[in-house]
């Protein structure tokens, strides 16, 4: 899940430095990937593993060298909860007898964690284990070297782990036909939907969002009738927060780089969206909207996470998000507002398909920079397969941190008194289903991911690994132009759009785009031709 935005990106690197740095660094092979948001969460409690069996104790003994104490470096992107300290003693309890290793547990944070995730993996600092996913750039990073293939270390570090992922995801995750990272197998959607106040919607009789226009007339009731109330949470990943919601409403697949479009039901055409009737109309939307006040003016300078000013009632809708963060954001306001309501509309119910997401899209993997390899793989075992250590790290004490009554996980007191809520480490890849604990209110979620079963389709793209090595300096080059000229131009704040998208294209000429959009076409299409899709 991603806690951001739920983004689900085929984009790679960011920069020119990077790349350099992972090479020089790592010494040359890498991977990629991208709600959303971030997003994500949990689905009906069914493992995609049908055919595997999970162990509540600790796994067979493996042969690996536990004879020199150790302590693993741990890297999750996000916030840590305020009882991390009292779930890492006891985590460090059992690994230090079983593992003879000690878990040091990092966070990013959410504010510029893109950035520090970079910093993390081209510094050459010790990490034993970190988060990947398809909006981590999962694909590219392993392409160029910064994760370990741990296809040999499997058998012999985590061999049950090994059993439990079906044959299938470990071949949809491997780059350049080797494995770097471990897949979660629990089944969700991290497709978007909207998210909206139904006790303000009911109040002033205003309409169900369920598209451009019917969101646009809920927020012009907001603006009338709560003018002191921000009618959508936004903040300064302009892209991901209004650009790739827009596009997904727009069937157009996933988050693409360089402005290349490709709809789902034609994707092997691949035209320029950048310059084109399509995004002028985007743009002109923007603007509208930011001259009707739902998007603030310094929106590019807000670094607030998305769900905040939802949960402490500053906004009054997301333009999207995925339905287990909805639920989260539920879950919260119903211990400290019980008299609001959410309510979530999805985009697939508008769309006509929901695709469930691709075993990139939660996982982790061990950096070139470990120490320790074989042990990181041991302890990754027991945190997915082990009872114990699965609850303790996604739902922190019971009786402390919370209960289960009826079979339902309940959250001990509420979510600002409670220093560990559902899932407060974050640990979405260690998913286990068999092990899953879910509120009451997730219900809900489960009828939701009823629905989009019903329409769901394949994910059949986020398997695309793209080489950038000969455009490495042009697509550095073409990042800053798009943060001087295109960020504003999609926040709505250019006041002439023919003139700043004009000016945007000339720069993005000057800066290589139009090799870098025929360079990724030629690979584009030769991932479709290699996977038969049509």
């Amino acid at each position: 899940m991603k806690k951001k935005t739920g983004r689900r990106s085929l984009v790679t690197l960011t920069t020119a430095a990077l790349a350099l740095s992972l090479l020089a660094g790592c010494g040359g092979n890498n991977n990629s990937g991208n709600s959303a948001n971030s997003g994500t969460d949990g689905n009906t409690g069914t493992a995609a593993a049908t055919d595997s069996t999970t162990s509540t104790a600790a796994p067979a003994e493996t042969g690996i060298d536990t004879s020199k104490k150790v302590e693993l470096q741990f890297y999750m992107l996000g916030d840590a909860p305020k009882d991390l300290p009292v779930i890492q003693d006891e985590i460090n309890k059992m690994a230090q007898e079983e593992l003879n290793a000690t878990i040091k547990f990092n966070y990013t944070s959410w504010t510029d964690w893109d950035q520090k995730y970079k910093l993390l993996l081209s510094s050459g600092q010790a990490i034993d284990l970190i988060f990947t996913a398809d909006w981590t750039q999962y694909q590219s990073y392993a392409k160029r070297g910064a994760f370990l293939a741990i296809d040999d270390l499997l058998p012999k570090a985590a061999p049950e782990l090994q059993k439990f992922v079906p044959d299938s995801m470990w071949e949809d995750v491997k780059v350049d036909g080797k494995i770097y990272t471990v897949p979660a197998t629990y089944k969700e959607y991290v497709t978007n939907g909207f998210v909206y106040r139904e006790d303000l919607r009911k109040k002033y009789d205003l309409p169900v969002p369920k598209d451009l226009a019917s969101y646009e007339a809920y927020m012009d009731g907001i603006v009338k009738n709560e003018p002191d109330m921000m009618p959508m949470s936004l903040n300064s990943d302009i892209g991901n927060n209004l650009h790739y919601i827009y596009t997904e409403l727009n069937k157009m697949i996933g988050a693409l780089p360089y402005g290349m479009g490709v709809k789902y039901e034609s994707p092997t055409t691949v035209y320029s969206y950048w310059g084109s009737d399509e995004q002028k109309e985007e743009l002109k939307t923007m603007k509208r909207w930011a001259d009707k006040g739902f998007i603030p003016k310094n929106v590019l300078n807000i670094k607030d996470t998305m769900q905040d000013p939802m949960t402490s009632g500053k906004a009054a809708s997301m333009f999207g998000d995925n339905p287990t963060r909805y639920n989260d954001m539920k879950m919260k306001i119903s211990t400290t507002h019980p008299e609001w309501e959410l309510a979530y509309s999805p985009f697939g119910l508008t769309t006509g398909y929901a695709t469930p997401v691709h075993p990139i899209h939660n996982g982790f993997a061990i950096p070139k920079s470990s120490k320790n390899p074989e042990r990181a793989l041991a302890f990754y075992e027991k945190l997915v397969l082990d009872k114990r250590y699965n609850q303790l790290t996604q739902y922190g004490i019971e009786g402390k941190n919370y209960t289960v009554e009826d079979g339902y996980y309940k959250l001990v007191g509420t979510s600002t008194s409670n220093g560990f809520s559902r899932e407060g480490m974050n640990g979405w890849a260690w998913r286990n289903p068999e092990f899953m604990l879910f509120d009451k209110g997730f219900d809900g979620v489960k009828a939701i991911f009823d629905e989009l079963d019903k329409i769901q389709k394949p994910d059949l793209f986020l398997g695309f690994a793209e080489d950038y090595s000969s455009y490495q300096a042009e697509k550095a080059a073409l990042e800053q132009v798009e943060k001087q000229y295109l960020f504003p131009l999609e926040a709505g704040l250019v006041e002439d759009i023919d003139k700043g998208l004009e000016t945007f294209m000339q720069k993005a000429k000057q800066a290589g785009l139009e090799k870098i959009q025929t360079e990724w076409t030629k690979q584009w299409n030769a991932y479709v031709a290699e996977k038969g899709i049509k």
